[in-house]
């Protein structure tokens, strides 16, 4: 289903908040749940609960959106200013501050029954994870590398994903969230590449602005990073071969996403930000594959 059919599909006074919670850009929802059903899919003994798969996308998807809210309660005055971004509800003023933020009380208390259906380490490790969420909007105006602080943030479902399968945590788990903060790190400095000229206009920090021209060798080193996290993680797990079969075409689409990138191309880096879903996809099926194998 497309966005542009979800959002039709919904009631006129609904689309604003649909808007607000991101629901017609779905990757970053994507984005967010890979590492939890990687993670949770290397913990199982044989194939992954689907049960389990169905609770970390529907957390995914309401705590992504809670977090777009509360990034664009946060970040209102800056989005009026940034082409991209002045038509998001709050900045437009289609959505009031006092209405986004009774919307996010909502969002959060469906995260929260989400959440209480995994076992006590994972509830705690998960409501730990607030402390990133409400403070990444801010890294922005600090420093240059908000990026690495969204890494921490999106790849939290690496820990969590162990955690409610497990109920602790080993060093798999550590490995593929390093590995998931690298891959971050690479995608989204694409992605903000997309903004560079209005956020030096308006004093936005990002890794776009830090890199600069030099962002290309950058990108390769995170995503080879990325890839050797994810390889370590395998490793202690002396998991089959489909693992590394995935990554090894991860790997391909990470090269030719770097190779071909247009760095001053808006429209082209969001096309190989995008391609990262497909990242998610590969080595979930990869985890998957070697689970089945035994």
């Amino acid at each position: 289903m497309t966005a542009s059919l979800i959002l039709h599909l919904l009631p006129r006074g609904l689309r604003p908040f649909a808007v607000l919670a991101r629901l017609d850009k779905p990757i970053g929802t994507w984005l967010l749940l890979w590492p939890g059903l990687w993670s949770a899919a290397l913990a199982a003994d044989g194939l992954p609960d689907i049960r389990l798969l169905a609770l970390f996308a529907a957390g995914a998807l309401v705590m992504r959106s809670a977090g777009c809210v509360y990034n664009d309660i946060v970040d209102r005055d800056f989005d009026a200013r940034v082409a991209r971004t002045r038509d998001r509800p709050i900045a437009a003023g289609v959505i009031s501050v006092k209405t986004a933020l009774a919307f996010l009380a909502l969002l959060l208390v469906l995260g929260l029954v989400i959440l209480l259906q995994f076992n006590l380490f994972a509830i705690l490790l998960g409501v730990a994870s607030l402390a990133l969420v409400f403070t990444y909007p801010f890294m922005k105006r600090i420093t240059y590398w908000p990026q690495a602080f969204l890494g921490l943030t999106f790849n939290w479902g690496a820990l969590l994903g162990w955690a409610a399968v497990t109920g602790g945590l080993a060093w798999p788990a550590g490995l593929l969230y390093a590995g998931g903060i690298a891959w971050t790190l690479g995608y989204d400095t694409i992605y903000a590449h997309q903004d560079k000229e209005d956020d030096a206009l308006i004093g936005v920090k990002s890794s776009a602005l830090a890199l600069g021209e030099n962002s290309k060798p950058w990108l390769w080193f995170f995503y080879v990073a990325a890839l050797a996290g994810f390889a370590a993680a395998g490793a202690v797990m002396d998991i089959s071969w489909p693992y590394y079969a995935g990554l090894g075409a991860a790997a391909l689409l990470f090269a030719w996403q770097v190779a071909t990138l247009k760095i001053a191309d808006a429209a082209d880096c969001l096309v190989k930000f995008k391609l990262n879903f497909w990242v998610g996809v590969i080595i979930f099926a990869g985890i998957v594959g070697a689970r089945a194998l035994g």
